[in-house]
């Protein structure tokens, strides 16, 4: 079991974070394309530095730990599911805190007899 801890962890980080999708409409999930291409750059750069460090032996990965799956130029793959992993559960909870802040800025507004801009999409309490 200890092989795939790594990537277990990293599943129930997607899982634990998936309802922020769905309960506050974070809206990461539902354009694939654009998500794909917001994590490409930084999971490649990230892949790149890993491999160099890694051929470099600057730092090993536990055997222990991982499944002994590896990607091209020996990564292995519970390194390539932190690079996508980590992002999008990143990105879901700031959506998740950016819409929740919006819509409160937006009661606030409505009760106070303020003017709503839709246009506004955050906003700090005061």
């Amino acid at each position: 079991m200890d092989r795939y801890q790594y990537l277990l962890l990293m599943g129930a980080c997607l899982l634990i974070t998936f309802p922020l999708e769905l309960i506050y409409g974070a809206r990461v999930w539902r354009d694939p394309v654009r998500l794909v291409r917001t994590l490409a750059l930084p999971a490649a750069v990230f892949a790149v530095w890993d491999v160099l460090a890694i051929r470099a032996g600057v730092w090993d990965f536990n055997p222990r730990y991982v499944s002994g799956w590896l990607l091209p130029f020996d990564l292995p793959v519970e390194e390539a599911a932190f690079f996508v992993t980590i992002p999008i559960c990143s990105i879901l909870a700031y959506e998740a805190v950016r819409r929740s802040l919006s819509a409160q800025a937006g009661r606030r507004a409505r009760r106070s007899g303020a003017p709503v801009d839709p246009t506004v999409t955050t906003s700090v309490p005061r």
